[in-house]
């Protein structure tokens, strides 16, 4: 291990911390070994090594740790526990660690996946064959639906959200958070769009009923791997958001940002797929779930417009960071950019539909 690597990547991950706690874990012995910080995502840091010829991948949180990065970070370690060796494509977990002084932030270990993301490049496979790439969104359409589709009372995840009343709190707990940025110095509330139309629209047809199950709660082609030598899902990334409620959401979140459709504000998310083109359209997403599933999709328009508001706020909260200082500016002003576009089609699909 060498100076640079022994104190931590930037002080972000102390490796021989790491080591002394993996010892005390029985994972492996000796050096940490070929440690790369791996790309991609704007908030969790994620570290590859390899330990006695075993690799895995660390997640953390960011540097500027939020009230919540830690609670978060944890949640998706118990729904990673929970999925692991259920047969849908999600990173095996491998061990978690709640003691925040190992590192200075909780941290968890999963399994590494051999896969790309479609948001950063396209291998030759994909480039050259349209029927590939339109394959892709299909195929993650059935493992979004695979997960959906899974008991999580069985697997020991009933209390893992609050599936009762889960569609009517959805609004008020958004407006609640972006009413929140307003206290972090440097963010100006007046540069996000008035949504005061889309949030009544919103709370006005709120679906009657729904079957709760788990949601992924960011589901788009940036959170997802595919495998080098097929068109196949290799892996759904980034559970933070995850919860028990309605999976419907995440099949609307999926039809708000996918690259054959979206705006180019938003395509930029996955600018390789948009470029490439040849993709699946929102209607055949949208049929394809229905056969992968029990669901009815009466209100998927609903579902969209929400996911287009949720994500937007999300986003919006990174750049509010920010303008603050706690956040990158160059990639808060990107996002900045897509929030006012989801803000934007969230108003083209209440009054035109997603088909």
């Amino acid at each position: 291990m060498d100076a640079d690597a022994a104190g931590g990547l930037d002080g972000l991950v102390d490796l021989l911390a790491l080591e002394r706690w993996m010892d005390g874990h029985g994972l492996g012995s000796g050096t940490l070994e070929q440690v790369a910080r791996l790309t991609g995502g704007t908030q969790n840091v994620l570290v590859r090594f390899t330990r006695d010829g075993v690799a895995y991948v660390l997640r953390r949180p960011p540097r500027h740790l939020r009230p919540t990065s830690n609670a978060n970070l944890l949640r998706e370690a118990r729904v990673l526990g929970a999925l692991t060796g259920q047969g849908v494509a999600a990173p095996a977990l491998v061990a978690a660690c709640a003691d925040e002084s190992v590192l200075g932030a909780a941290f968890f270990l999963m399994q590494p996946i051999d896969g790309f993301n479609a948001s950063t490049e396209l291998p030759p496979l994909h480039a050259g064959d349209t029927e590939v790439r339109h394959r892709m969104g299909l195929s993650a359409i059935e493992g979004i639906a695979a997960v959906a589709a899974l008991d999580y009372e069985a697997l020991g995840l009933g209390d893992f959200g609050r599936p009762d009343g889960f569609l009517q709190r959805q609004v008020p707990r958004w407006l609640r958070e972006l009413d929140s940025y307003t206290a972090l110095d440097g963010y100006w509330p007046s540069s996000y769009p008035d949504i005061a139309h889309l949030t009544g629209w919103l709370e006005s047809a709120i679906p009657a009923a729904y079957e709760p199950g788990i949601v992924h709660g960011d589901f788009h082609a940036a959170n997802l791997l595919f495998a080098r030598d097929s068109a196949e899902l290799a892996a759904i990334l980034d559970w933070e958001m995850a919860t028990v409620g309605d999976p419907l959401l995440d099949l609307g979140w999926f039809l708000a940002t996918w690259p054959g459709e979206a705006t180019s504000n938003i395509a930029s998310a996955a600018q390789p797929l948009a470029n490439a083109g040849g993709l699946a359209t929102r209607a055949e997403l949208i049929e394809h779930y229905a056969r992968n599933s029990t669901r009815t999709l009466e209100a998927i328009d609903w579902y969209a417009v929400l996911a287009c508001f949720k994500l937007s706020i999300v986003l919006e909260g990174t750049y509010a960071r920010a303008c603050a200082g706690k956040a990158d500016r160059d990639i808060g002003n990107a996002l900045h950019t897509i929030a006012c576009a989801l803000v934007e089609q969230a108003e083209q699909f209440m009054s035109g539909g997603v088909r």
